[in-house]
């Protein structure tokens, strides 16, 4: 997976906490996280968006 175009989130500012977004394919998106970049999670479309959307409408469940 090294050859994967990674994008920076725009929700990430921090250089140190920073999320990072690859969708090799339409149904197929890989995110990864700074401190360990090994670790990849791969979702499709519609249950990232329904985690942003909840993340966006209930700040009370993002953790701190």
């Amino acid at each position: 997976m090294s050859d994967l175009h990674w994008q920076k989130s725009t929700y990430s500012p921090d250089a140190s906490n920073c999320v990072y977004v690859a969708a090799p394919a339409p149904d197929a998106i890989h995110l990864r996280e700074s401190d360990e970049p090994q670790i990849i999670l791969t979702t499709t479309r519609d249950p990232l968006s329904a985690l942003i959307r909840t993340l966006k409408t209930n700040p009370s469940r993002r953790r701190a």
